[in-house]
């Protein structure tokens, strides 16, 4: 895992941090990348004002905008659910189901599309976010493919590239979240549906 950008590497010491200070700085991040406001724009005096805190106070907490960040994304980032392996389908439901439903979230949503636009200005805090929340849930969609290929649910020389299979399962997701479409409730089964009528045993 890559360490936090700007992040130091102990604790300061004396009293305990305040959770609701915390609190109140990731909600003020998460409510202004919402409301459109980039990475490249976000400064940490306008978020210490909109907060409520002291600068002092943020930058005893985060000492960079990039820290600060690398915070707020450890703090809306979620693990995929664990499928239960009763079958491809029902595998492949759980996890594209919780894509999205975390592409619906404003946060979530506003956080994606601001990592995107640091792919080229700020190398650091983007390989921070790819190993944070990118790879490891490629990484469980990737498990699961495995298993449905060894139980012969999907044909063996598609496991070539898992990479590809993965991109068609969640690439209809994030390009609807991207333009702002509906991600309507039955969108999770028509995509694994479909999936799997191309990717089964003929």
């Amino acid at each position: 895992m890559t360490d936090a950008p700007g992040r130091t590497a102990d604790a300061p010491r004396g009293r305990p941090r305040n959770a609701a200070v915390d609190g109140a700085v990731v909600d003020t991040v998460l409510r202004l990348l919402a409301e459109g406001v980039g990475f490249a724009d976000l400064s940490m005096v306008a978020i210490a004002r909109e907060a409520g805190v002291t600068r002092a106070t943020l930058y005893r907490r985060w000492p960079t905008k990039e820290a600060l960040m690398a915070h707020v994304l450890d703090t809306v980032e979620d693990p995929l659910p664990e499928p239960a392996g009763t079958s491809l389908r029902e595998d492949l439901l759980v996890v594209v189901e919780a894509t999205r439903k975390r592409s619906l979230a404003k946060h979530t949503s506003a956080v994606m599309r601001n990592m995107l636009t640091t792919l080229h200005s700020n190398s650091e805090l983007w390989q921070y976010f790819r190993d944070k929340s990118i790879t490891p849930r490629r990484e469980a969609f990737a498990r699961i493919l495995r298993r449905g290929i060894d139980a012969g649910e999907i044909r063996p020389e598609l496991g070539a590239d898992l990479d590809l299979l993965i991109d068609m399962l969640v690439g209809p997701l994030y390009y609807r979240a991207s333009i702002n479409a509906p991600l309507e409730e039955d969108l999770t089964e028509h995509i694994v549906d479909t999936f799997l009528r191309g990717a089964s045993p003929r």
